[in-house]
């Protein structure tokens, strides 16, 4: 009878002797490596060599036994990613396709969320579950009830126009903070290509402000 040999690391063990001295998760581990090798893929360890810690301080989030995942592919440009607890579902914008989309984490699927979306990039859920995204194409920060209504909660800065507003975030005291470089009207590939009258900056709006302010 022809004898199988196994090669452990710089041992190499008859198939005999290791299935003997072997616990049935310990063969449970090999025959999940002999199946990864069989569809050519190579096998998942953790923790994933790809999460990165660039700052000690970010440490305590990595989660030590899970992967990166590729979820969706096809886009020309993704960024903004936002997490909806509640709803268990992503958003994020494909810029120059000028589409929102959502992946639902109930059964991973994606759908278009928002098309057109006026070129969103940045977007972040408030303290009420509502989605707050920048416009690059419409150089705005908006924000979307419940009720399907969009609400323009900035524009302009005094009196001229936003340059295209990019990344956002929600503070737990209500304001919002968000950049305003000059990307999205640079050119028309992410935007609408037009002059920057405002030096790029960072912004803050006051929730308490009175309705109608910019």
């Amino acid at each position: 009878m022809k004898t199988e040999e196994i090669k452990l690391g710089h041992a190499t063990v008859g198939r005999r002797s290791f299935l003997v001295g072997s616990s049935p998760s310990r063969l449970l581990r090999l025959h999940l490596v002999k199946l990864a090798t069989i569809k050519g893929r190579s096998t998942q360890r953790y923790p994933d060599r790809d999460i990165l810690v660039l700052d000690k301080r970010f440490g305590k989030y990595k989660i030590g036994n899970t992967p990166i995942q590729r979820l969706y592919t096809g886009m020309l440009w993704a960024e903004g990613p936002a997490w909806n607890s509640g709803g268990r579902y992503l958003v994020w914008s494909d810029i120059p396709n000028d589409t929102q989309h959502r992946w639902l984490a109930d059964d991973g699927h994606v759908s278009t969320f928002r098309n057109p979306s006026n070129n969103t990039n940045g977007n972040t859920f408030d303290w009420e579950g509502r989605l707050v995204s920048c416009e690059h194409g419409a150089r705005r920060v908006v924000r979307h009830e419940h009720n399907g209504a969009i609400t323009v909660l900035t524009d302009k800065w005094q009196g001229k126009p936003l340059n295209a507003p990019n990344d956002i975030v929600v503070h737990p005291d209500g304001g919002i903070w968000f950049t305003d470089p000059g990307y999205g009207s640079m050119m028309n590939y992410e935007g609408n290509k037009s002059e920057l009258q405002l030096k790029e900056a960072v912004y803050r709006i006051d929730p308490n402000r009175k309705d109608g302010d910019r």
